[in-house]
């Protein structure tokens, strides 16, 4: 018996999308799956007790799929949680035990090792935990087992990432209660591809997924949402980190939901950067039934943009802000303040530019978390050790870790950077502005979605939709 745990306590509630397709994957291979899923436990500690007292698995895997809310200045880190789970797991059962998410393949070998875990699998979930299977069982080695992060009497070892060129996903999703979760979370998720080529400085998705996009079948997308109409999920939210990269699968997902005749069933919400998207995506994303993008914009201005390395201007902003309200699209537009080389002038040319521009909400997030191995972080390492580096903002002591929440801020922002964007917003509500280090006088300000009563209140009153678009229609 393979057990799988999600270990998240995120509210509102997030469906565990990996462990769904694992357990499909592990299924298929005939492999017997229990799925103990602890955000739906009022007592997560009572329910391992509950079920090692009756149940013993030969391998149990936990996924990690934040290590922290990637938010300045909550700055919470997740790392206690799984720590928590994985210990009791330890004293319940003797079972090797694997982890496994997005949040865990930036630091596989680092969170392995601080948590007492006997594995780890850096990237794709699907194939790692059916050769890991067969691995315990003698049919191969530890060390041909695809993202394996493993240990013997010489210490860690790290294969090579769990990156497969054909993305074969299931398309059943009923190994986790997803109603229940559309219920309490307010939209379903299905992914169209992973891995991204883009180089933007700060993207820990490269690192996780792969630098190059890995996509799957429309035909598989398609079926995949047709199994989550049929549980009665009708808002979904893509969970691809830029669903117009490439520009051609987009447009082949969004054909076939419009060849199945199940868009007028369905309401869905995605990532996209500025470019590429033109006349023709737009049009055939609302006819596939899309209702709200999210743009990864970061800027608009010109020294900012060229600092992030991303490959938009101005005019490509105002076209995609655009052509959404030419075809009914909410949009939002989600920034990056504070990077290198940020000024108060250049924050001022992006906050102005946005609002004349008026798109229906801006996130103007303030501070930049770092990852090792990303661009930025190399930059920064250039100037001398993190520890001496203005900039850096952070709520631990000692070294600098980056596996903790730490994040850059440029000093040029000044004492208070958070009110500097406030200021310079004024009064528009629809921005979601940063808050202070003293959240007390500007709580609810931004749009953290890391434990929002607001958003669980509005979702248990019948709201549905992207985090954002629900907040957003709360200021109106």
């Amino acid at each position: 018996m393979l057990l799988l745990i999600n270990a998240n306590s995120m509210v509102p509630l997030v469906a565990p999308i990996g462990v769904d397709y694992v357990a499909g994957a592990a299924e298929a291979a005939g492999i017997d799956v229990d799925v103990l899923d602890l955000a739906l436990q009022q007592d997560a500690g009572a329910a391992l007790n509950a079920y090692f007292a009756t149940r013993s698995p030969r391998l149990v895997g936990v996924t990690f799929r934040n290590v922290d809310d990637s938010f300045w200045p909550s700055a919470r880190s997740f790392l206690g949680l799984l720590e928590g789970v994985v210990q009791q797991t330890r004293s319940c059962s003797d079972a090797p035990i694997v982890l496994g998410g997005v949040g865990l393949s930036i630091f596989p070998e680092r969170i392995a090792a601080r948590v007492g875990a006997d594995y780890a699998v850096r990237g794709d979930g699907e194939p790692a935990i059916v050769e890991l299977w067969e691995a315990l069982h003698g049919a191969r080695d530890l060390s041909e087992v695809a993202g394996l992060v493993w240990q013997n009497e010489h210490g860690w070892h790290a294969n090579g990432p769990s990156w497969p060129a054909s993305l074969a996903l299931p398309t059943a999703r009923d190994a986790i209660q997803n109603a229940e979760y559309f219920r309490r979370g307010g939209q379903g998720n299905v992914e169209t591809k992973r891995g991204c080529a883009r180089r933007c400085v700060y993207c820990a998705d490269p690192l996780a997924k792969g630098n190059r996009a890995r996509m799957r079948p429309p035909a598989d997308v398609a079926s995949e949402i047709e199994a989550l109409l049929e549980q009665g999920i009708d808002v979904l939210h893509l969970c691809d980190g830029e669903f117009n990269v490439p520009r051609a699968h987009a447009l082949a997902v969004c054909e076939e939901i419009v060849r199945r005749r199940i868009a007028g069933r369905l309401a869905w919400y995605a990532y996209l950067t500025i470019r590429p998207f033109d006349e023709e995506l737009a049009s055939t994303m609302r006819r596939a039934g899309c209702v709200g993008i999210n743009f990864t914009g970061d800027t608009a201005s010109e020294l900012m943009l060229r600092s992030y390395r991303l490959a938009h201007h101005r005019e490509h902003i105002e076209q995609a802000v655009r052509l959404c309200r030419e075809h009914g699209i909410t949009c939002m537009v989600d920034l990056l303040l504070g990077g290198p080389g940020e000024t108060p002038e250049s924050v001022a040319d992006t906050l102005e530019f946005f609002k004349l521009l008026a798109p229906d909400a801006v996130g103007a997030a303030l501070g930049m978390r770092l990852y090792p191995g990303t661009p930025v972080v190399l930059q920064l390492c250039k100037l001398g050790p993190l520890e001496g580096v203005p900039g850096i903002l952070r709520k631990y002591s000692g070294r600098i870790d980056l596996l903790q929440p730490t994040f850059y801020v440029s000093p040029a922002l000044g004492e208070e950077p958070a009110k500097l964007v406030r200021e310079l917003v004024s009064n528009d509500e629809r921005f979601f502005v940063p808050e202070d280090d003293r959240p007390s006088a500007t709580a609810g300000t931004d749009h953290n979605y890391n434990d929002h009563q607001g958003l669980v209140d509005a979702i248990a009153a019948g709201a549905r939709g992207a985090y954002w678009d629900i907040l957003r229609r709360l200021r109106h």
